[in-house]
């Protein structure tokens, strides 16, 4: 997809977390679960159509190099669409078409989307992770939950990983670590659920942009 890789380097590595960790990932069947009060009640929330909007900031720390990349914006995850901002650079997913601008060249590119076809989409990093994972839940005196996830499985795309949630049960801060020990932390700042709607998945680009349209059939 070439809209895919057109965002690869600020868009994907955390959007790849947000949706693997709050969709796909606690909707597998995790092993050894216990009471996950607040895990549900978050998971529920994208069930009821829900949508969690929220500025983030993310940060790719590199075991081997020490190189670290950071990437800050806005995101928008709903059920079964997505919308990330950040950098003059805007993109939806919404249900089977991406569309990206970029506000540099003034350029929007239109594409099918085809999971399959997607290496960074959330199903694809899914092999080997379902009943793999064991999931624990606790409650700091501050009130933050702690929620960690953790394998042994070699063939999982993470070791463990950490999501806190604050007293209302939003989501403040990632935490993955992968097989290769790479550290990758998305916190989130001024995020909340709110009822859905279409009006916050309209983008904003102006009508004198190019349009380069790559659906099949167009």
């Amino acid at each position: 997809m070439i809209s895919m890789k057109y965002l690869k380097n600020w868009v994907f590595k955390p959007l790849y977390i947000v949706l693997l960790i709050l969709f796909v990932l606690p909707a597998q069947a995790l092993a050894n679960q216990g009471e996950t009060p607040k895990f549900d009640a978050l998971k529920s929330e994208f069930e009821n159509n829900n949508v969690f909007i929220t500025d983030f900031t993310h940060l790719y720390e590199d075991a081997f190099t020490g190189e670290t990349e950071r990437a800050e914006g806005k995101i928008w995850i709903a059920k079964e669409r997505y919308k990330v901002e950040g950098s003059n650079q805007l993109m939806l997913v919404d249900e089977n078409i991406s569309r990206v601008y970029d506000g540099n060249k003034n350029r929007v590119i239109i594409s099918d989307y085809v999971e399959e076809e997607d290496d960074f989409a959330p199903s694809r990093m899914l092999q080997g992770v379902d009943d793999t994972y064991s999931v624990e839940e606790s409650v700091g005196e501050n009130g933050v939950v702690t929620i960690r996830l953790s394998t042994d499985d070699p063939f999982s795309i993470f070791k463990t990983v950490t999501i806190q949630l604050n007293e209302s049960g939003d989501p403040v801060e990632i935490r993955a670590i992968d097989q290769a020990d790479n550290t990758i932390t998305t916190r989130f700042d001024n995020g909340g659920f709110t009822q859905h709607s279409d009006d916050l998945f309209e983008m904003d680009i102006p009508e004198d942009a190019e349009r380069i349209d790559l659906r099949h059939g167009s």
